[in-house]
């Protein structure tokens, strides 16, 4: 499974589009995923990404990169799981190279549900 497309509030994975957050391996999606934003995640949420047994978890938190705390990432590190936190954008093409690759990688990938506007 390989993401075709992400622009801004939706990701394309073969013929779909989804335009929720969601959760990818190279065998399994996982729609609807709860978190809308980097915000919104907790620890229960890295506890879902273990069960698709990853060996690297690729974190899209949204148009920006947002590093989450800590305290909640701790399911992955005590499983020795590495974490990389990045943009959806770039998490979607980071995940494409690595499963591409045959590497067991899981993508969270937040999808904005509004367009973020500049300040």
């Amino acid at each position: 499974m390989l993401i075709r497309g992400y622009v801004k509030n939706r990701i394309t994975i073969g013929d779909r589009t989804y335009r929720s957050s969601l959760i990818i391996s190279p065998h399994r999606i996982i729609e609807d995923w709860q978190p809308q934003s980097a915000g919104d995640l907790t620890e229960a949420d890295f506890k879902l990404m273990l069960e698709l047994d990853p060996e690297l978890v690729l974190l899209g938190t949204g148009e920006r990169m947002r590093f989450p705390h800590q305290s909640i990432t701790q399911p992955l590190m005590r499983q020795s799981v590495g974490l990389e936190v990045m943009g959806t954008a770039a998490a979607c093409r980071t995940y494409n190279v690595l499963a591409h690759e045959g590497r067991n990688v899981v993508a969270s990938l937040i999808v904005d549900a509004e367009p973020i506007e500049e300040s």
